[in-house]
């Protein structure tokens, strides 16, 4: 990332605010092996919110089985803000805008960009590319990768969760009493993401109706081409909300 670059690139390409790291675009392999239940935060954690590569699609959507998506950069570099000066690797002698918040794009970015390269893969792109690609970054490459890890593997959560979202939740919106004549399930997937999104922040809380106020008030921000008012999108959110205590024990 050269200099000019940079500055283009801290700019949240939704909203025009700066400050913010874009990161990168592709798909998502499913969670293989792991239980439906464990989408929600139980396994994956927090995950981030994915956007659109469509103009005026936001955090959350999915425009299309076909559009490519990325991770919502406002979202990640306020994540990383918070969580890097928790993590060994980090030294406070560095700035985390200047040192440490490319680093985490070029990792974030790198998962979207090749989907299918597993971690050893993607290190050896970054590292052959880190020297010419580090802008004003203060880190060489041995200091740079375990954050760059980090993100990664964040990202990878964060792609595989919704993959695997998709995958269940498109087989039971075919049956969900919620469903009506003429529906389609790209207009309930940003809903059923939202429900799993929502699962993984607030882990501690069951699906009530101070739940359902609070989450309403995000969904035109998550909607993205979805056509679907809060009142038809909410029994989809709190289906995937509530997927992991649906299941037999």
């Amino acid at each position: 990332m050269t200099r000019d670059t940079s500055r283009d690139a801290n700019r949240d390409p939704i909203t025009g605010a700066p400050g913010a790291h874009p990161v990168g675009v592709g798909v998502g392999g499913a969670a293989g092996g792991v239980a439906a239940g464990a989408l929600a935060g139980t396994v994956f954690g927090p995950i981030g919110t994915l956007i659109g590569a469509a103009v005026g699609t936001v955090a959350g959507a999915a425009a299309g089985k076909s559009v490519a998506e990325r991770l919502d950069p406002t979202g990640e570099v306020e994540y990383w803000s918070k969580e890097a000066p928790l993590r060994p690797y980090y030294s406070s002698e560095h700035d985390f805008q200047r040192d440490y918040a490319g680093v985490y794009q070029a990792g974030a970015a790198a998962r979207g960009d090749y989907p299918n390269d597993t971690w050893e893969d993607t290190e050896r792109r970054l590292q052959a590319d880190w020297d010419s690609q580090r802008g004003d970054s203060r880190l060489d490459w041995d200091r740079a990768r375990p954050a760059a890890k980090d993100a990664w593997e964040r990202a990878d959560r964060t792609y595989s969760a919704y993959s695997r979202s998709d995958e269940v939740h498109a087989k039971r919106f075919e049956n969900s009493d919620y469903r009506q004549a003429g529906d389609e399930f790209d207009d309930f997937r940003p809903a059923y993401r939202y429900g799993t999104y929502a699962r993984s922040q607030y882990a501690d809380r069951d699906w009530d109706d101070n739940l359902a106020s609070d989450l309403e008030r995000g969904w035109d921000r998550f909607k993205g081409s979805s056509r679907l008012t809060w009142e038809r999108a909410k029994a989809a959110v709190a289906d995937a909300f509530n997927l992991d205590r649906q299941r037999p024990t």
